[in-house]
This record gives structure tokens, C-alpha cells and sequence, in this order.
């Protein structure tokens, strides 16, 4: 967790250049350009406001009433043009800040989506948490605190450099009496004064403060997992329901729960702590200009309206050198937000490099069919799982993996797909277009023709085809569904969902079918019925099963069974 100052600001330009270099550059820079001449506009204004002070307060200790209502309206032009200025600066900033968002919502949906690295993140267990939390608000956070303290921290600077001059020339010279009539003039003593009080308070919120960027990077984390937590609940309620788990999912919700509880009165605590400091920091600032200034009013060197001027013109100069003490919760909860989204990042761009050199099981696409010579499969934690596995599937040749329970026969589908990359051996798969059913198909959200022809669109079929699809698997009653809208994966039973999936098959038409228990639902009559369909399409895929029912046997031409010794035998379907 630890970072050095150097590496976050690193971190954060290469989350942000990206933006500042992409096809939006023009529109982006145009509307920065806008938003800074308006934040220079309000620098501006309050430099104007600040000489105002001088001039109203003159008139009040002169007692002049003409100049008193003229002041009233010089400070009414300034307050219009103050509010005109505030709407827009505020406007236009979040028009940038949602493009910004939108443009790297883009950018790491693609990265997460690319080379399947959702599925690699998700293999990995020590691998960056909470993806969805970090697309969905890591990043609107990001565009936002980066707008928000970039402005903050050039407004300080203008500022800062626009009424240092005014301090300098309005502090005069103090001079300090010493021992034996010896005296010591201080010339500028007011900015050297804001200088000291803004180091110190600086210095003492990073101090107390520090602790935050960790307590806000785990806060996150925990409120992912919570949340993640109830969505699994929401996906599997019938199988939780049939259990009549909700004690035990209770148990998990306040599990995790309390680590968010937990870590939060950390937080509070840790901003307590700050928020003692920073807001007598800023009391004492409202006073502190006056007890430095009050020897030069007492001295009548300067009038009434003169030390208001000073006053105004310490304040801006202290609060611009403060900019990190204001900020500081802003900057923490930054820090964080670039640690997460600088990790996820670096997450899939290395999955994405390990797809560019080659790879420990070699895929190579020729011929038709399925080639499998030489795999060893390993689990994820370097476990050796399998040996020297084989196999060969041609159309009209079916081949069944088989095997107990835990032998890695969906492992082996992973890896002929190209899902599983540990282990080593080489892989021939033929032809372009490939399917995978599983024992319980993916069914998208949308209408029933959405889920029917997934990964593709419905628009990619005719109705003609979509219906029929359904009749020739048995669910002809659904026909009149097709355009309703519903969770699918929750209305459809088991067997309607993998009747659903051969309809997939039929639709698409690929040319190799890896079936994963996909009958493991119907009766075997049903079973038949679809395999033989499968058998006789006239495209004549290439069909790969996995399965350990018997019944399986008779639709396959070769049986692997992952339980024999040598693994991964092939033998013939009669032996």
C-alpha cells in the first residue's frame, strides 16, 4: 500500500494523459480552455473585490455618503458578473468531467473486456478486487477529483501570485525593537508571516492525515464486497430460497457488513483528528492577519480601509499556500482512487501482454476438428493436474470426456477454448466459429430473442429462423415469447435452459459444439433427441462433450476418460 509522492503523481498523469492525447483532444482542451479563462475571471474578480474593501471602509470611516452608495454599486456589478461566472464555470466542468468519464468508462470496459481478462482476473484470486466497482465509480471519482484539485491548485497559484505583490506592498516594513536600542526591520513581514502559518499548518495535516489514503482505499474495497455480496443473492434467489439459506446469507451480509462499519470508525475517527486541526487552522486564520497587522493600524500607518485590504489580501495569500490543508480529505481519497484504478490497469494490460509472446499451451487454428497432443493441465496455484492428456474430434466423430468428479474434465474444455492458461502441450482447433454450452447456459437480460441468439444479436436472424430454432428443440410454446422482455435465467427452468442452449447451436450453426453436462437437465429421452439432432445437422459439426452419465456413450464415436491411467486415454465408445 505504501506509495511515495513521486510514483501517485506518476501514476495519476498516465491515468490522465491518455484523455488530453485521444481523438476527443480538441473538445476536451477547448472546454478546459474555457473553464480556466472563468476560473481566471473569478481570480480576478476577487483581486477587484479585495481593492473594493479598501475603498468602502475608507468611506465608512470618512463618513462620506455618496461614496458609500457608489461602492454599493461597483459591488453589485462584481456580484452579477460573480454569479454569471459561477454558473458557467460550474457547468461547464461537469459537461468535461462526464466526457472524461464516458471516454475512460470506454477505454477499461474494452481493457477488462479484451483478451478475456474478466475471466483471467476472476482465475486469479490475488488478483485486483471488484472490478465493476472500479469501472462503475473509481473512475467517475477520478474525473471528478482531477478537474476539482487541478483548478483548486492553479486558482491557488493565480491567486497566489496576484495578491503576493498587493501583501508585499501593503505589509510595509515591521520593525522589531531588540536590546541597547538595536532594532530589526522586516520589509514584506505580512507575506513572510502567511508564508510560516501555511508550511506549519501544512506540515501538521499531512502528519495527522496521512493514515486516510489507506482507510479510503480499504473503505472501497468493503463496499464493493458488500455490495457484491446482495447481487449474488439477487442471481442465485431460487437456489438460496430451496435451501432456505437466509440465516446463513444474513451471516455473510453482516460479515461483511461489519468490516465496512469496522474500517468507517477509522475513518471518522482519522477525520475527527484532522477536522480539530483544519478548522482551528482556519479560526485562527481569521484573526491571525489582524494581530500581525495591528501594530501598523495602531501606529496609524495605515487607515481602516487599509487594513481591511490587508486582511482580504493575507487571507487569499494564506488560503492559496493552504491549498493542501483544505484539500487534504480530497487528496487522500484521490490517492486511493489512483492506487485502485492504476492496479486494475496494470492488471490487464499484463494479461494483454501475455497474449503477445507465446504462450505455455500453444492453440493454433487449421484443418477442421479438434486436435489435442501432449496437454498438461496445472491449477492455478502450480498444482499439476493432468498429464500428457490427448484427443481428437472430427465431424462425424464425436469424442466424450469422461471421468469422476473433479478431474479436470471442464478444465480440459477451458483450455482447448483458450480460458485456462496454466499448464503446457499443444492445440489444433479448426474453423472460425466455435459454441460452448454449459450445464447452465449465460442467459442475458433483454427479450427471449436476445437470449436465443447470443453472443450474437437478434437482428442478426430472421424471425423465421428464431422460431424455428425453438420448434426443432421442443420449445415450441415460446414462439410467442421471443419479444418479451424478463430475467430469462430465472423464468425457464433448467431444462428449458438447456433446450434453449441447443437452440443456440441450431441458430449460430459452428462449426465445433463443446457441450459441458449440457443434457445434465433433461430426461433421457430429450437427451437423445437433441444429441442426434446434433449428429445429423447438415453442416456436420465437430462435437466435443464432457459428461460422466452413461447415457452419453451411445452418441460418441471416442470416449477420453480423465480417470484412466495413462490419463487421458482415448478408447473406443463400445469398450
Amino acid at each position: 500500500m505504501a506509495v511515495t509522492k513521486r510514483s501517485f503523481l506518476r501514476e495519476a498523469w498516465s491515468l490522465a494523459w491518455p484523455y488530453w492525447a485521444s481523438e476527443e483532444k480538441w473538445s476536451a482542451s477547448g472546454l478546459l480552455a474555457a473553464v480556466v479563462v472563468l476560473n481566471l475571471t473569478a481570480v480576478w474578480l476577487t483581486v477587484r473585490l479585495n481593492l473594493w474593501n479598501k475603498d468602502f471602509y475608507d468611506a465608512l470611516q470618512n463618513y462620506d455618503w455618496t461614496a458609500f452608495w457608489h461602492q454599493f454599486g461597483i459591488f453589485g456589478l462584481i456580484a452579477v458578473t460573480w454569479i454569471v461566472v459561477a454558473v458557467y464555470q460550474l457547468y461547464l466542468r461537469q459537461i468535461l468531467q462526464i466526457r472524461w468519464r464516458r471516454w475512460l468508462t470506454e477505454k477499461y470496459l474494452s481493457g477488462w473486456l479484451d483478451g478475456q481478462a474478466y475471466y483471467r482476473m476472476q482465475l486469479d484470486q490475488t488478483a485486483t478486487d471488484n472490478p465493476d466497482q472500479r469501472i462503475s465509480d473509481d473512475l467517475d471519482r477520478f474525473s471528478s477529483i482531477t478537474i476539482t484539485l487541478s483548478l483548486g491548485l492553479m486558482n491557488s497559484v493565480v491567486t497566489l501570485v496576484s495578491f503576493l505583490f498587493i501583501l508585499w506592498s501593503l505589509s510595509g516594513t515591521l520593525t522589531v525593537p531588540l536590546w541597547d536600542g538595536m532594532h530589526v526591520a522586516i520589509p514584506g513581514y505580512m507575506v513572510i508571516a502567511a508564508f510560516l502559518y501555511a508550511a506549519l499548518g501544512t506540515w501538521l495535516t499531512q502528519k495527522i492525515g496521512s493514515p486516510l489514503v489507506r482507510l479510503l482505499f480499504n473503505q472501497q474495497r468493503y463496499e464493493a464486497d458488500f455490495r457484491f455480496s446482495m447481487v449474488r443473492l439477487r442471481e442465485n434467489a431460487e437456489s438460496v430460497a430451496f435451501y432456505g439459506g437466509e440465516r446463513r446469507e444474513l451471516d455473510v451480509f453482516q460479515g461483511r457488513f461489519s468490516w465496512i462499519v469496522k474500517n468507517w470508525w477509522q475513518v471518522i475517527r482519522r477525520r475527527k483528528q484532522l477536522t480539530w486541526f483544519t478548522t482551528g487552522y482556519q479560526q485562527v486564520a481569521i484573526v491571525f492577519p489582524f494581530l500581525v497587522a495591528a501594530p501598523r493600524f495602531f501606529a496609524k500607518e495605515i487607515q481602516l480601509g487599509g487594513l481591511m485590504q490587508v486582511v482580504s489580501a493575507f487571507g487569499q495569500v494564506q488560503d492559496s499556500l493552504s491549498f493542501i490543508v483544505t484539500s487534504y480529505t480530497e487528496i487522500a481519497e484521490y490517492q486511493s482512487v489512483v492506487q485502485r484504478l492504476a492496479g486494475f490497469r496494470a492488471k490487464f494490460e499484463e494479461i494483454a501482454a501475455s497474449h503477445e509472446g507465446p504462450q505455455p499451451i500453444a492453440i493454433s487454428q487449421a484443418g477442421s476438428g479438434v486436435e489435442v497432443e501432449g496437454l498438461a493441465l496445472d491449477l492455478p496455484s502450480g498444482y499439476r493436474l493432468h498429464d500428457d492428456v490427448a484427443l481428437a474430434a472430427q465431424p462425424g466423430s464425436p469424442v466424450l470426456v469422461t471421468g469422476p468428479s473433479g478431474s479436470g474434465k471442464s478444465t480440459l474444455l477451458r483450455a482447448i477454448a483458450g480460458l485456462w492458461p496454466f499448464g503446457a502441450g499443444r492445440i489444433r482447433v479448426g474453423g472460425s466459429k466455435s459454441l460452448f454450452l454449459p450445464q447452465r447456459p449465460y442467459l442475458p437480460l433483454g427479450t427471449l430473442a436476445d437470449a436465443l441468439a447470443y453472443p450474437e444479436t437478434a437482428e442478426a436472424h430472421s424471425r423465421a429462423e428464431l422460431e424455428g430454432a425453438l420448434r426443432v428443440v421442443g420449445l415450441p410454446y415460446l414462439v410467442a415469447q421471443l419479444d418479451e422482455e424478463g430475467n430469462w435465467a430465472q423464468r425457464l427452468s433448467g431444462g428449458e435452459q438447456q433446450r434453449l442452449g441447443f437452440a443456440r447451436v441450431m441458430l449460430i450453426r459452428p462449426e465445433i459444439v463443446f457441450l459441458d453436462e449440457a443434457t445434465s437437465a433433461l430426461e433421457e429421452t430429450a437427451e437423445a433427441s437433441l444429441y442426434r439432432m446434433l449428429r445429423d445437422a447438415d453442416w456436420r459439426p465437430t462435437i466435443v462433450s464432457v459428461g460422466h452419465h452413461g447415457t452419453l456413450r451411445r452418441f460418441h464415436e471416442t470416449i477420453v476418460d480423465l480417470g484412466r491411467r495413462p490419463l487421458g486415454e482415448a478408447v473406443a465408445a463400445g469398450d
